[in-house]
């Protein structure tokens, strides 16, 4: 009997540990590399996330992957079996995101990509039930642009895009879109996003003579077909995707990008938003955020996913806290479980409502398009 007792306070101060234990969050991001002007401000934006959810304190592990897909899994297997983490936040890009999933499926941890493919989380199998993201999807998107294209006169349409996952997904998704509004895509093209010249491909969009061009690229890279054309003296419209959507892209393209079309998250024009748009106040919220810690104007749509990742992130684990603690198996199913329970969330892009089937949860209010006018970006209201 004498023993009891010491075991049952032992039992007693185990349990008060592991209720205290920590939820340590893995990310990786591009800081550095082609996809640097995406990853800055969502590592930017980690630093504001809150460091408690539930009562839990939270533990970041912030590794930079250099946009690059072997780094970006090598880290992913670091932060699992080296930090030991709950919960994986990224990749930047949809190359990373995808070559991520061998591993967190197997090490059956959740992760919240920051990458805009659908194949990230389409479909939902045995794989990809780990897998959420936060960036709108491509068809979405694309839909957005062929309905502007089409409401503005252009029946030709030139394509250019980045020479990987990015490019070809927006190829296939912009080609459903376009059929739907009877647009003819004429030229089809690719480049690194390395590249530092493009010559051939704008000689070859100039040939076919489109009414618009849409350029499929991201962050500052996807400036440059866009600067190429404005030098081989193309006159029409030029259209550029959600990829571009911060003061980087604006910095480097200069007067050659002004009238550029695209769609965005409303957070890009947030303060311009009718005050009923239900994304407004929540999108305000990291505007505000953001720029109190990195100045005005700082703020960009790549840094609002992150944001958003936290937002599912603290809805998602005071559920899971409720039948497992952090730092075990259980708590990581529980913790994607809850995540795939999430409704009507507002986040900086959109209100998300996941179920088991889409591990996205974003419908159209999640998009807006947009004009680059005097070197800042101009809301434009929807066509009547």
């Amino acid at each position: 009997m004498k023993y009891l007792k010491p075991l049952a306070l032992a039992a007693m101060l185990l349990a008060s540990a592991l209720a205290q234990a920590d939820i340590n969050v893995g990310v990786t991001v591009s800081a550095t590399g082609p996809a640097a002007s995406l990853g800055i401000p969502e590592k930017n934006t980690i630093a504001l996330m809150p460091k408690t959810i539930g009562g839990q304190k939270i533990n970041y592990i912030v590794l930079d992957d250099a946009s690059d897909t072997t780094a970006a899994v090598n880290n992913t297997r670091k932060l699992i079996s080296e930090n030991k983490v709950d919960v994986i936040l990224g990749s930047t890009t949809t190359p990373n995101s995808l070559a991520m999933i061998d591993v967190i499926s197997e090490a059956q941890t959740p992760m919240i990509s920051m990458a805009a493919s659908a194949r990230i989380v389409e479909p939902v199998d045995a794989k990809k039930r780990w897998v959420f993201k936060t960036p709108q999807n491509d068809i979405m998107m694309s839909l957005a642009i062929a309905e502007h294209m089409a409401a503005n006169g252009v029946k030709t349409v030139g394509f250019v895009g980045f020479a990987d996952a990015y490019g070809e997904g927006w190829f296939q998704e912009f080609s459903k879109a376009a059929d739907l509004k009877k647009l003819q895509i004429v030229a089809n093209e690719r480049y690194a996003r390395t590249d530092t010249s493009v010559t051939g491909q704008t000689l070859k969009l100039m040939s076919a003579k489109p009414d618009a061009v849409l350029v499929a690229g991201s962050g500052t890279p996807a400036a440059l077909p866009q600067k190429s054309l404005k030098e081989r003296g193309y006159t029409g419209k030029v259209y550029q995707t959600h990829g571009v959507a911060n003061a980087d892209f604006l910095r480097v393209g200069g007067k050659d990008v002004e009238g550029t079309f695209l769609p965005a998250g409303p957070v890009l024009v947030a303060d311009q938003l009718p005050a009923a748009n239900p994304v407004k106040k929540s999108a305000l919220a990291y505007v505000s955020a953001y720029e109190a810690a990195n100045g005005k104007g700082t703020v960009s749509t790549f840094g609002a996913h992150a944001w958003d990742t936290g937002l599912l992130m603290a809805a998602a684990v005071p559920v899971a806290l409720k039948k497992a603690q952090p730092g075990t198996p259980e708590f990581r199913a529980a913790l994607r479980d809850a995540l795939e329970q999430v409704k009507e969330l507002p986040g900086a892009h959109g209100v998300f409502n996941m179920t088991a089937n889409d591990h996205l949860g974003l419908d159209q209010r999640a998009r807006v398009m947009v004009k680059i006018e005097n070197g800042a970006w101009k809301y434009l209201p929807p066509s009547p």
